[in-house]
């Protein structure tokens, strides 16, 4: 029987903080790529078993049953700079009952909505597709991530540098609940907006928080947490999200927003793609600096529900965000000592990272393929033994390894840590440019090869020189 949508934005949330709003129907809908896997996971394997009719209710010309429509409103610091935003082209389509919870199905592209500041609602086949890629590699990885379940092209034109065929995607997301909602909620919505949105998160995403004597305490402590680990989720694949700005962090620690993400191949601490970031500010290495900036704005949002006494509620504030830097620190050691196979670590293993780091920042090396060969002891290690400087690291980490472990439980360790393949740019835009052609081979090609991506059994994917050089990545607006 196919699945009704529920809508508990509705329900719960007061309505400055959404507007109803049904799609914009598109001239001639059709499947590009459906997700049946998951489809299948969120149970509408049956409510999508028509391809066509699919198409029509993925491209918004037809509702499910139970929709309601929403666009949301949200704020967001954008590169710092404080401005009101929400979904200028995106509708929230109603949420999924699951066995593990709510899931939003969310259509992007779908057309104007109140929030689009003058822009046309519209989004190209392109960066849709670029969208569904990335996130499927992402939940491959293993690192939480919004998830898409469709691209459907729209048979209309999109137009911007140049005119483009236009592109819906669905996405599913365990919510769409930002630190810009909870900006908006305070600055730009009433007076008891930011304390329902609060019991709503927590209902939703927190639910053992609800004995905690401070709710907004206890959830800044909770996000903290999730971003926490969600950073050094980036940094271990080497994945440079591109717009970190607060509308793009999700309350509950999913990956979201694809637009100028990539991820690096050789491995430089400053590295950036993005066509819009001049300054840097979110270069790889800028990520955890920016994952605290985040969080300091959206414990300002949150001041009012810690304490009624301002001066008390920073107070509170400071304590549980100074936390921060040590937490994020904890974790990274772990991280990077995980991808070095050394178990057990210690605190002495720090400097053997940094001067890991800096040995591939000189040689100009492969983030991915470094740690893998390592493991292997590969044709990339043996060049890199011509330094003497790498030789000395190198016995250094041979002796860390089996510190308190042996060979093997070190071997285990680095394959489930280091990934075989990522999305490489250059096979990206490959798959892109040929999908938009009418030839969605190397896409498919492309999804599979990156749905194992830690099978030791994969050889290093090989980059042409230069690869990179002059790579920009874009917002897609």
């Amino acid at each position: 029987m196919p699945k009704a949508l529920k809508n508990t934005y509705l329900e719960n949330l007061p309505p400055t903080l959404f507007t109803a709003q049904i799609p914009i129907s598109v001239a001639k809908p059709e499947m590009v790529v459906f997700n049946g896997e998951l489809a299948k996971e969120l149970g509408v394997e049956e409510t999508f078993a028509d391809e066509s009719k699919a198409a029509l209710i993925l491209a918004g010309n037809e509702l499910m049953e139970g929709s309601r429509p929403i666009s949301q409103a949200y704020a967001g610091h954008q590169f710092a700079h404080f401005n009101r935003l929400g979904d200028g082209r995106a509708v929230l389509l109603g949420e999924i009952q699951t066995d593990n919870g709510l899931y939003d199905l969310q259509l992007k592209g779908s057309g104007q909505t109140p929030y689009s500041r003058r822009g046309d609602g519209r989004a190209t086949l392109y960066s849709m597709l670029r969208e569904y890629l990335m996130s499927e590699a992402m939940h491959a990885l293993g690192i939480s991530t919004t998830r898409s379940l469709s691209v459907v092209k729209t048979g209309e034109d999109v137009y911007r540098e140049h005119i483009h065929d236009g592109g819906i995607l669905s996405r599913v997301a365990a919510s769409h609940i930002r630190v810009g909602t909870f900006e908006y909620a305070r600055y730009l919505g009433g007076e008891k907006d930011s304390e329902k949105l609060l019991e709503y998160t927590i209902k939703r995403h927190y639910p053992l928080l609800v004995s905690e004597d401070n709710l907004a305490l206890a959830l800044l402590q909770k996000v903290m947490q999730q971003q926490s680990e969600l950073i050094n989720h980036w940094l271990r694949v080497g994945f440079i999200h591109g717009v970190m700005n607060t509308d793009n962090v999700s309350i509950a620690g999913e990956t979201i927003d694809y637009g100028p993400c990539a991820f690096m191949n050789v491995y430089h601490p400053q590295t950036v793609f993005s066509s819009i970031d001049r300054n840097g500010r979110y270069a790889f290495a800028n990520q955890p600096n920016i994952a605290f900036w985040n969080l300091k704005i959206f414990a300002n949002a949150l001041l009012p529900l810690i304490d009624e006494d301002e001066k008390v509620a920073v107070s509170k504030a400071e304590e549980v965000l100074g936390k921060f830097p040590q937490l994020f620190s904890k974790s990274y050691l772990k991280m990077m000592t995980d991808k070095l196979g050394i178990q057990n670590h210690m605190q002495e293993d720090a400097s053997l990272v940094e001067d890991c780091l800096r040995l591939l920042q000189k040689h100009k090396v492969d983030y991915t393929n470094f740690f893998t060969e390592l493991r292997t002891n590969g044709s990339l290690i043996q060049v890199l033994r011509e330094d003497t400087d790498f030789n000395a690291w190198h016995i250094q980490w041979e002796k860390a390894r089996v510190r308190l472990s042996n060979l093997e439980e070190s071997e285990a360790l680095m394959i489930a840590t280091n990934p075989m393949v990522i999305p490489r740019n250059h096979l990206v835009e490959e798959a892109l440019v040929a999908a938009v052609k009418g030839d969605m081979n190397p896409f498919h090609d492309l999804l599979k090869a990156l749905a194992d991506p830690y099978n030791e059994r994969l050889t290093p994917q090989e980059l042409p020189v230069g690869v990179d050089e002059g790579y920009q990545t874009f917002c897609g607006t």
